[in-house]
């Protein structure tokens, strides 16, 4: 029962901090903006520009994105926020719609445990060689980075997590969430 609590915890957490990304990214908009038009009131009242604004805003956005994007990977998925086809799964009969369920979790599994491997093998790289953005302000490339190892780690986690109930004969997450009406709409 500890783990079931920890592992809801961390989709959990990864929900939030994909959440605080996206808020971030906000703020560095609305803050940019805001130094531009200070900086253009100033040019008007005294016909000098001061340059106001924040260097390399749109690079930490699209970094902040992709935080937000590969965060929210376990969190969606476990809230059955994915887009899933049932026209299929949902007319098959309990013993192949189960192999079916088990099979498309397996290949989800190794496909983002492949995907996982060639990120961490992207980290370790751009953390060896010292690589850094073009931007203004040189961001070493392992920090987001690893912000998307972080994701699809715990994005695979969720999808063992979900084998392994669907294997024990349980309700995956992403079904219980589609019938207790938590979930968005889903295509049938």
């Amino acid at each position: 029962m500890r783990l079931r609590r920890w592992l809801e915890w961390l989709y959990d957490a990864s929900g939030v901090a994909a959440a605080v990304a996206l808020v971030a990214i906000c703020l560095l908009v609305a803050a940019q903006v805001t130094l531009r038009l200070a900086d253009n009131l100033a040019f008007l009242v005294i016909g000098e520009r001061y340059g106001l604004m924040i260097p390399s805003v749109a690079e930490i956005a699209g970094f902040l994105l992709a935080a937000a994007s590969f965060l929210a990977l376990a969190h969606a998925f476990r809230h059955g926020a994915h887009i899933r086809v049932n026209l299929l799964i949902s007319r098959l009969p309990g013993p192949l719609r189960w192999g079916l369920e088990v099979f498309s979790l397996a290949v989800a599994l190794g496909l983002t445990v492949f995907f996982g491997w060639n990120v961490w093998l992207m980290v370790v790289d751009s953390y060896t060689f010292g690589k850094v953005s073009y931007g203004i302000v040189a961001i070493p490339l392992w920090i987001p980075q690893s912000a998307m190892l972080l994701g699809v780690a715990i994005f695979a986690i969720a999808i063992a997590d979900d084998l392994i109930a669907v294997l024990r004969g349980r309700t995956p997450s992403y079904e219980r969430a589609a019938r207790d009406g938590t979930a968005p709409t889903q295509v049938e």
